[in-house]
């Protein structure tokens, strides 16, 4: 899995040098910001399924024809499918979070999802619309710190640049 630390090391690695001091700088800078980071996780895990239902219902308020015979959430088993891949994503911002890199989200989230979508004939405009409200939604000093915040809106910006 990705993070700073094993991102910076391995570069080095492959380049067949040690760590140089701009390299551990950019440690330096993600370890510092480590605790801002543990929290947006912790707020995020511990609320995941309200922020997860919440994202999900304002991308089906934005775009009720999913809800048309044949439309990606016409079902109860397409509807619950769709939650669960908004959840998926918030919780590899979790786990992203946590790690202080995008690794998760590019491993378990990211690669290949345009093609699995494409294959799918499932639209990816509501999903960003999901976590475009999930950003959005996050207040500081409500739901987290401001730097706890700015840690969680890069890692949703992240996902939505990834599918749009």
């Amino acid at each position: 899995m990705k993070s700073v630390v094993t991102t910076v090391i391995a570069a080095a690695d492959a380049a067949g040098r040690f760590p140089s001091s701009s390299d551990l700088e950019s440690v330096q800078g993600s370890l510092q910001r480590a605790a801002a980071r543990m929290e947006a996780a912790e707020k995020l895990s511990g609320n995941l399924d309200n922020v997860a239902k919440e994202a999900y219902d304002a991308c089906i308020s934005k775009y009720p024809y999913l809800n048309n015979a044949g439309e990606a959430n016409s079902t109860d088993t397409f509807k619950a499918k769709c939650l669960r891949d908004v959840k998926h994503y918030m919780r590899l911002i979790s786990y992203s979070l946590i790690v202080g890199g995008t690794g998760p989200l590019d491993e378990w989230g990211i690669a290949g999802q345009r093609e699995v979508y494409r294959a799918l004939n499932l639209p990816t405009g509501p999903y960003v619309a999901a976590l475009s409200f999930a950003r959005n939604r996050g207040c500081a000093p409500r739901d987290m710190s401001s730097q706890a915040l700015t840690e969680y809106n890069a890692l949703v910006d992240y996902v939505i640049n990834s599918l749009s």
